[in-house]
């Protein structure tokens, strides 16, 4: 089915379970899954148009998680407009928007938490701690909850991309977890609803994050030099160009995050750094 105008908000999940089983029964066909924390831009409605494209009944979810904030002021300064957060996704195809309540996803007396080891263990693993359980724990909850037939992440997130599919994997929830291209702006900034927060002098530098990781891949790739002196360069390029100060710059096995020194298989280059209070993330395939 194709979303006409806004989509049907449900925000419990008797009431997310009944509407997709009604679909389900009168029309048939895949139900795409893609969950979110709203302040949605063009990075998450690529992730709808993805759904819209390859199932018959999209669903977004909206809820800012707060298990997954490490930082009281970033959960609090979080930007949240659901009514923006609709009307964009009904123009992308959505047909329904999950919008629950904090209470309905973790009432009086919740107690249970998910931990992925492993490809977790560093990384944003290291410099958030407690963040990923968060994801963990509320992804879990979405599937579950919505039982979808595939589910839509980002690559900007690329650890957060490979939590999920262990997780799902692991145990056993009969779910497809596709990632989707990182969406940029066309000076190559990738998206994030955090962008909003840099100030007109920031927003000029936060491209050469980007940059630097694209010019340090294709390094790895092409000049065999060890691994360790390319990222301290990466580092040093970064500060340079005007970030405060880098959280990491790593080279990893694309499947498992496990560190490498050299490119001498399928690998990804991961990156975070600060422009002041807002941290930006990034990372591109070599």
């Amino acid at each position: 089915m194709t979303a006409a105008g806004p989509p049907v908000t449900v925000r419990t999940v008797a009431e997310l379970r009944a509407a997709l089983q009604e679909r389900r029964r009168t029309h048939g066909g895949r139900v795409g899954l893609v969950p979110t924390m709203g302040a949605l831009h063009a990075g998450h409605l690529a992730l709808v148009e993805r759904a819209r494209a390859t199932c018959d009944h999209v669903v977004a979810s909206v809820f800012v998680n707060p298990k997954q904030f490490d930082r009281p002021d970033d959960l609090e300064c979080y930007p949240r407009d659901e009514s923006g957060d609709a009307r964009a996704l009904g123009r992308a195809g959505c047909d329904m928007l999950y919008a629950p309540p904090q209470d309905a996803m973790y009432p009086a007396g919740f107690a249970t938490s998910v931990r992925v080891g492993g490809v977790t263990d560093a990384l944003e693993g290291t410099h958030r701690p407690g963040h990923f359980e968060g994801v963990a724990t509320v992804v879990t909850k979405l599937l579950l909850q919505a039982l979808p037939d595939v589910a839509f992440f980002g690559e900007k997130d690329y650890q957060q991309l490979l939590t999920i599919r262990r997780l799902a994997a692991d145990l056993d929830i009969p779910v497809a977890i596709e990632g989707v291209p990182t969406v940029r702006e066309a000076d190559g900034l990738a998206l994030s609803s955090r962008n909003a927060n840099l100030t007109v002098q920031q927003r000029r530098i936060a491209p050469a994050l980007a940059e630097t990781l694209r010019a340090t891949a294709r390094r790895l790739a092409e000049d065999g030099a060890p691994a360790d002196a390319l990222l301290a360069e990466g580092r040093a390029a970064l500060l340079r160009s005007g970030f405060d100060s880098v959280d990491y710059i790593a080279l990893c096995d694309a499947a498992s995050l496990a560190p490498l020194d050299a490119a001498d298989r399928p690998a990804r280059l991961l990156a975070a750094a600060w422009l002041g209070p807002t941290r930006l993330i990034d990372n591109v395939a070599v």
